[in-house]
């Protein structure tokens, strides 16, 4: 028994790992919350969906770093899936590992310091939403 509570124990925090690596960088954390918007079975168009609105970035240079860094990131964990020829990302198959975590984040946004929420659209979204209740 102890065994396999280690092994299961090691298995979640492999998984927790994967999460917090693949929200590390804003690239990845819009092509998620991009494709959470979007929905089971379609694509987002990329770079233009990997932007945080707040924080323009040329595009090219996007689109180098996300086809040789971000990408294979959300990719290699098996959260998203994409294409070069049209550039798009696609949900993956452990796509709701990552998708739960903005989805509490965005549940709770009044608990979360100010800091973290004012310059954060969809933060601030929630929060606005959450005082109109």
């Amino acid at each position: 028994m102890p065994q396999i509570r280690f092994e299961n124990g090691r298995r979640v925090i492999d998984r927790w790992d994967d999460v917090f690596r693949a929200v590390s960088a804003e690239p990845r954390r819009q092509v998620v919350l991009s494709l959470m918007e979007a929905g089971p079975g379609e694509t987002v168009s990329l770079p233009e969906n990997a932007v945080n609105p707040n924080v323009p970035e040329d595009s090219e240079t996007l689109r180098y770093e996300l086809h040789h860094c971000h990408l294979p990131v959300l990719a290699d964990r098996e959260f998203v899936e994409w294409e070069t020829d049209p550039f798009v990302a696609s949900r993956g198959p452990r796509f709701d590992e990552v998708a739960v975590v903005f989805e509490a984040l965005q549940a709770n946004s009044a608990g979360i310091p100010d800091s973290l929420v004012v310059g954060c659209q969809r933060l601030e979204r929630e929060r606005h939403l959450d005082s109109e209740k």
